[in-house]
């Protein structure tokens, strides 16, 4: 690492336990990873040492360039763990050309993209990139979400390290974070877990989660919206379906039903004002909707906070081989579920960061 080269670059380490992304044994503790003066270290020891902390960074004070900086000490994080590939968020990352060049095989850096000019700067460039949706979320929020959708179009797999570079949304890049994916995150195969009845397609999966997100970012009709999706072992699942509620997708033919088909998305959002849950088949059809379950497994003991809905989607990934993703009514959170544990949860970005961190856009070259 270069002398002079910053003062102090912040970052977040974030380990995928058995709680998965953000969590540490359950509980949500942070780490911290500080790339300090090159004299602070032997000249065979460049390594960044990494600190237990239990705390959120704080917000970057505003005048103060972190993206040099933080591109560089990426650069060099990615090589000194062998990173499979380094993400960054387009829109946090100005100088995309100083960024490409950083980055050396055989580390892919592949570009994450909320709009359509991200996209246009990432080809022009003849860069790799991925699309997610340009939702309010946390540093963490983002990454736990770009995390998904990379591991469901397979550009991650369980066991891989990488490196994310992102920031508020609208700022320059602030924040570096390091990972290894767990083997409890393969949410598709059967790496360390009892294999899945019928297989989850990934377009499904990705599907699914982008509606969640959606929904938890816009609503319905301007009031916040809570539902629950479970994905798999349908016939299993419907053994804990409570009789006796209309279920607004009987008498569809399975093409009509499916998921995947871009005219769903308003009906599946408007019928999530339903209570109750969402039942799908692996391949995408829509089972039942407004659905409610009630599995006879006690789930693991859930973080503080969650309510019922939460507990449900546990129970029911405990006791069937499927996965749920939920989404709370009170936070807007979303969170995925597998074998009766929460792999990782997406938190929007609190109020008050929007309001005071989120200035206009950065002038893209």
């Amino acid at each position: 690492m270069r002398e002079g080269r910053c003062k102090r670059v912040r970052g977040e380490v974030s380990r995928l336990g058995k709680r998965g992304l953000g969590d540490h044994d359950g509980k949500d503790q942070r780490w911290e990873l500080v790339i300090q003066h090159a004299d602070q270290y032997s000249p065979d020891d460049r390594v960044p040492q990494m600190r237990h902390l239990r705390s959120e960074l704080s917000v970057s004070k505003l005048g103060i360039d972190f993206a040099g900086p933080i591109i560089d000490a990426a650069a060099d994080v990615a090589k000194a763990v062998s990173a499979r590939v380094l993400f960054a968020y387009v829109s946090a990352v100005e100088d995309l050309a100083a960024l490409q060049s950083a980055v050396n095989p055989p580390t892919k850096l592949i570009l994450v993209c909320r709009d359509a000019d991200d996209e246009h700067r990432a080809r022009e460039r003849q860069l790799a990139a991925m699309s997610v949706p340009a939702f309010d979320l946390t540093r963490m929020g983002q990454i736990k979400m770009a995390t998904l959708i990379a591991f469901s179009q397979q550009l991650l797999k369980a066991g891989d390290v990488f490196v994310f570079l992102t920031g508020v949304a609208g700022r320059t890049v602030d924040t570096l974070v390091a990972m290894r994916v767990g083997e409890e995150f393969e949410l598709f195969q059967s790496v360390g877990q009892p294999q899945l009845t019928e297989h989850i397609r990934r377009p499904v999966f990705e599907r699914v989660l982008r509606l969640a997100l959606e929904l938890a970012h816009e609503g319905r009709e301007g009031k916040p919206i809570g539902t629950l999706f479970v994905i798999g072992d349908h016939r299993e699942v419907q053994k804990f379906c409570l009789p006796g509620r209309i279920n607004p997708f009987k008498g569809y033919t399975e093409k009509e039903r499916n998921i995947l088909d871009d005219s769903m998305g308003d009906t599946v959002k408007e019928i999530a004002k339903l209570d109750g849950a969402f039942i799908l088949k692996g391949n995408g059809v829509i089972i039942a909707a407004g659905t409610t379950l009630r599995p006879t497994f006690a789930a693991d003991a859930l973080p503080q906070g969650l309510g019922s809905r939460h507990a449900t989607a546990a129970a029911i990934t405990a006791t069937t081989k499927s996965i749920a993703i939920s989404l709370s009514e009170s936070t807007g959170d979303v969170r995925v579920w597998r074998r009766g544990a929460m792999i990782t949860e997406i938190e929007k970005a609190p109020r008050v960061l929007l309001d005071h961190t989120s200035p206009p856009n950065l002038k893209k070259p």
